[in-house]
């Protein structure tokens, strides 16, 4: 009987696919992470591991792992895991595409909005007994109708905000690292190298994959080419921003706002200075957070590792190639 080890909380959906492929399943009991010598332990004896990005899959864990077929990630990155070693241990390393694009896309759009018109202090200003006649003045913000909106970033989420941005009759604006010309006649985007982009949106959303190439991808210089009246906004992965230089930035008005669902380290330090400013926005990694992605998300993972140890293709397998 195959063993699977899970590190994380995944859909019940999920672990019902594996439960009725009369899989041996452990759950980790616990709050995630596992504890690194819990994984350790386990993994030892696993033939198929269902992971989320916080799981260090590296060489250590690899080494130990002398059934392990599958790394099955509970989520579209995959940067936790060492892709080239699971590779050359013919390991499969598999995520989950295609299932939480539309939920971030809505959050990203939430989070723009957010931002720009400072809801949370608004609401925060109801809760604690400051609205006592009509004073919109204290929350004027910014309207996002016709607004330049600048992507960095146009895979499948990227793709997903600029759809919504038509509806805001916005000028669209994205850089990627290949041309996508069929979207920009589909969506009417426009193409430009990064620096441009900041100087020319009152918007810019970060939708790139977290990388070598992408750390702090968004630092000092980056934030001084936006407009001042410009609004930055994350929900992507926090290293992509120099979060140091954010909250200079923010401090300073080099930028109005700032709106992230991702930070540097995660979970951020309560005593963060940037939780002490008005014009950012902070939420806890909760973009995919709908039931429709979590779901999505369990049925994938599970579907994988199914796949996988039953010698089938898999929905996503990131090093296919890799494999023997």
């Amino acid at each position: 009987m195959y063993k699977v080890f899970i590190t994380c909380e995944v859909a019940q959906k999920g672990l019902d696919l594996l439960n009725e492929a009369g899989y041996e399943v452990e759950i980790f009991p616990g709050t995630p992470p596992v504890p690194r010598a819990i994984l350790l332990d386990k993994v030892a004896e696993a033939d198929a591991l269902l992971t989320d990005v916080d799981d260090m899959i590296d060489e250590e864990v690899i080494n130990i792992a002398s059934r392990l077929k599958v790394v099955s990630n509970n989520a579209v990155g995959y940067d936790n895991i060492d892709i080239d070693f699971a590779g050359k241990n013919n390991i499969a390393v598999c995520n989950t595409p295609g299932v939480l694009g539309e939920s971030v896309a809505d959050f990203t759009w939430g989070l723009m909005i957010a931002t720009a018109r400072f809801i949370p202090h608004a609401v925060n200003n109801v809760l604690t007994g400051g609205w006592t006649r009509f004073d919109p003045i204290p929350f004027l913000g910014f309207d996002l109708y016709q607004r330049t909106l600048g992507i960095v970033g146009l895979g499948e989420i990227g793709t997903a905000v600029a759809k919504r941005a038509v509806g805001f009759d916005m000028r669209i604006l994205y850089f990627s690292k290949t041309r996508k010309y069929q979207l920009e006649n589909q969506y009417g985007l426009q193409y430009c190298e990064l620096s441009e982009l900041l100087q020319r949106s009152d918007f810019v959303s970060i939708h790139v994959p977290r990388n070598p190439e992408t750390h702090h991808l968004i630092g000092e210089q980056e934030l001084q080419l936006m407009k001042s009246s410009g609004i930055l906004i994350n929900t992507a992965r926090g290293s992509i921003v120099d979060q140091a230089a954010l909250y200079q930035a923010l401090q300073d008005g080099v930028i109005a706002g700032a709106g992230i669902d991702v930070t540097d380290p995660e979970p951020i330090d309560p005593k963060d200075p940037l939780l002490t400013l008005r014009n950012v926005v902070v939420t806890p990694h909760i973009g995919s957070a709908s039931t429709d992605a979590i779901d999505g998300m369990g049925i994938t993972a599970a579907s994988n590792i199914i796949a996988i140890l039953e010698g089938k293709l898999p929905i996503s397998c990131v090093n296919t190639s890799d494999l023997s």
